[in-house]
């Protein structure tokens, strides 16, 4: 117990890390316009017209559901692993304590933790590294501030494919089919000809019209959960905040995006990678080579001009991903 409670502690504070540190001196907000147009290199080049019909934008949104058809639990809490193959379980928590953990180990070795709010419903958590065997661990607090164990499940995961965890949405990526950033995803996406050009419609959009919050990013606590619309609304926040908001606009145009949290730098940070099939550059940052993830980062983009964003995105070495959401 003594074990647990020192990795909580340590998971805690480095999500305070995260919730402020990503405000580094580099992100000022502002949100200049990192627009450089696409690689002429590639056939990409801006004065080509493009063919044939546009790319279609409705959005798509995949709605969790807890259906019932295989159930672990106790009178506490309930695992609802019907869908594991879409990549998520649901967990609705019964019980009355006001500090409950969900402790996830993944088969790659990492380990999450999650607040749950007892919310009188379910809530949706997304299998981040895929294929495997996952402990999912129910914690509740005592009087001295410790978490007991109140429910342990293993789960086996073979998912039908590989990129469904990161088409839905999950605590950190929390959108509906109605959420008003799905909406205007969809409007960014009406010209587009490909997914590589609704990527950077989208990236531009977020990184112009949003402007990093330093006040919410030395006040926010342990469990803070991004909210894309409010985000939108306001045009302010936190890089919690910008890698949300874009990883909704994406994910809700059938783009597989990961929210990533890790170190850039030296900076505890979250940002985004995106799959698709297109090859080709934005802003000649970015390349798309149809095989691998491509790293982006709106709220470095939003206070940088196009050579220092360059430099340091690189190949993606001054980036370690720690956790997937």
């Amino acid at each position: 117990m003594k074990k647990l409670s020192i990795f909580i502690l340590m998971l805690v504070l480095s999500s305070c890390c995260l919730l402020s540190g990503c405000g580094s001196d580099k992100a000022d907000g502002g949100g200049t316009s990192s627009a450089g147009g696409n690689n002429p290199d590639t056939g990409n080049s801006p004065e080509e017209k493009p063919t044939g019909p546009p790319r279609d934008n409705t959005p798509h949104v995949y709605v969790p559901e807890a259906s019932g058809t295989l159930i672990y639990g106790n009178e506490t809490v309930t695992y609802d692993a019907s869908h594991v193959d879409q990549g998520y379980v649901m967990v609705n928590y019964m019980g009355n304590n006001p500090k409950v953990r969900l402790q996830m180990f993944a088969p790659n070795g990492a380990e999450y933790l999650y607040v749950i709010e007892n919310t009188g419903g379910f809530e949706t958590f997304l299998f981040p590294a895929g294929n495997g065997s996952y402990k999912l661990r129910l914690m509740e607090s005592t009087e001295n501030d410790k978490y007991l164990v109140a429910f342990t499940q293993d789960i086996e995961v073979t998912l039908a494919d590989e990129f469904l965890p990161f088409l839905y949405p999950n605590q950190y990526v929390n959108f509906t089919p109605d959420s008003a950033a799905v909406q205007k995803g969809s409007e960014l996406a009406k010209d587009s000809y490909s997914d590589i050009e609704t990527v950077e419609d989208i990236y531009h959009f977020v990184v112009e019209n949003t402007e990093y919050d330093r006040e919410k990013a030395k006040n926010v606590s342990f469990g803070y959960r991004p909210n894309p619309d409010e985000t939108l609304s306001t045009g302010k926040g936190i890089c919690f905040d910008y890698a949300s908001l874009m990883t909704t606009m994406l994910r809700s145009q059938r783009i597989p995006t990961r929210l990533e949290v890790g170190y850039a730098g030296e900076v505890y940070h979250a940002w985004i990678s995106t799959y698709i099939e297109d090859e080709g550059w934005i802003d000649n940052i970015i390349q798309f080579d149809g095989e691998t993830w491509s790293l982006m980062d709106p709220t470095f983009a939003a206070s940088s001009d196009n050579e220092t964003l360059k430099d340091f995105i690189g190949e993606g070495g001054n980036y370690v991903i720690e956790f997937t959401y």
